[in-house]
């Protein structure tokens, strides 16, 4: 039988090749400035990725993981938390696991939807309590959790002071009744990392809100604390900056998002139609944006050789839960006797290719390879 080509699970190169005139256009003009931080290509681009996402402030940060440091910092000054818990997931990849610990904060787990592997409202009403610092809401692999259910339990319970945090690492362009991830909390982060649905070619982050002294908080915070330049009014501070290029670079993709998260939809949707018992496609919602292909499978590891066989790249997203990593098992955690679905899933998780690059054959080469599966 004659080998089939590979199906990689990303090529970058593709991305580059697609809007490689624009790209070169507008890095060359920013190399050509000698104006390469802190300048306004990045005051543009935040402008615009602002008003894509619908708030009236956006922080452009080295990293998604200094976008949640520096969001539950600002969070946790504001509101004189430090010491006390984040109700979150274990099941997102650890980021906001590391952004509590390092603000002295205590990762509170909860559970997760089966279908979906976002939050579970209810879980997150059950845990809430006088205690909570805030919500870190991860709409994970590009699904959208109903943080407007969540505001309404917050309500209910007389704890509507709770700020909620939206991690949208995985969700650019993601919707929920309209209105767009990022804009449902009370803050908001973004990751620019390169196979991110809005991606740089090298790194970046972005803190999003449209509460003027959260805002505040994180610039002081990404700026050494400084008051002005060179004077500290704030402890706490560090250097996180997104520079120009990558603006550059992110300006020219953001008009396209939309578009090309619809791509990444009608892959997925193709996958769903031919994988049905053995392999079960997540649902994060009408508005999502299949960031992942994220299947739950049993069978995990004969279904990843079965798929390589056939020149289909596999990876697992995530395969340890942020509760049982090692490294991790001496630092302050609660709720990790009480994640059923968690737990039950972490071994199943499975993802396949899905990304607006890749050709007809690709995707009709992974769609045999999963309809053979479900045959045998």
């Amino acid at each position: 039988m004659t080998k089939p080509n590979a199906v990689p699970m990303n090529d970058l190169k593709r991305l580059y090749q697609r809007y490689e005139v624009k790209i070169d256009r507008e890095v060359a003009s920013t190399l050509r400035s000698g104006w390469w931080l802190n300048g306004s290509t990045g005051r543009r681009f935040a402008a615009n990725f602002a008003e894509f996402v619908g708030v009236s402030d956006c922080v452009l940060v080295a990293n998604g993981t200094d976008a949640l440091e520096l969001a539950l910092a600002s969070v946790a000054r504001l509101g004189d938390t430090r010491g006390r818990e984040v109700i979150m997931t274990a099941n997102a990849g650890g980021y906001a696991s590391c952004a509590c610990w390092h603000n002295d904060l205590i990762p509170h787990y909860v559970d997760i939807e089966p279908a979906s592997q976002l939050v579970s409202v209810q879980s997150v009403q059950e845990a809430v309590c006088a205690d909570t610092a805030a919500i870190v809401v991860t709409h994970l692999y590009g699904g959208v959790v109903d943080v407007r259910a969540i505001r309404a339990g917050l309500a209910l319970a007389g704890l509507s002071h709770i700020p909620i945090v939206e991690d949208c690492a995985q969700a650019h362009g993601a919707r929920i009744g309209g209105n767009m991830a990022g804009s449902l909390g009370d803050i908001a982060t973004f990751s620019f990392y390169p196979t991110k649905n809005l991606g740089a070619m090298g790194d970046g982050g972005a803190v999003l809100t449209s509460d003027p002294a959260l805002a505040g908080q994180v610039r002081q915070l990404q700026q050494y604390g400084w008051t002005s330049k060179y004077h500290v009014g704030i402890p706490g501070g560090r250097n996180s900056r997104m520079d120009e290029v990558q603006a550059a670079i992110l300006d020219v993709l953001l008009p396209d998002v939309d578009n090309r998260n619809e791509q990444r939809r009608a892959i997925l949707d193709r996958y769903k139609s031919v994988a049905r018992r053995r392999v079960k496609f997540l649902n994060g919602g009408d508005g999502a944006v299949a960031h992942l292909a994220v299947a739950l499978c049993d069978d995990r590891d004969a279904f990843r050789a079965f798929m390589k066989e056939r020149g289909v790249d596999t990876e697992i997203h995530y395969p340890v839960l942020d509760c049982d990593q090692v490294g991790w098992a001496d630092l302050p955690m609660k709720g990790i006797e009480n994640l059923p679905v968690s737990r039950a899933s972490v071994g199943r998780l499975c993802s396949v290719p899905c990304y607006p690059d890749m050709t007809n054959n690709e995707i009709e080469q992974v769609c045999l390879a999963l309809g053979e599966w479900e045959a045998m």
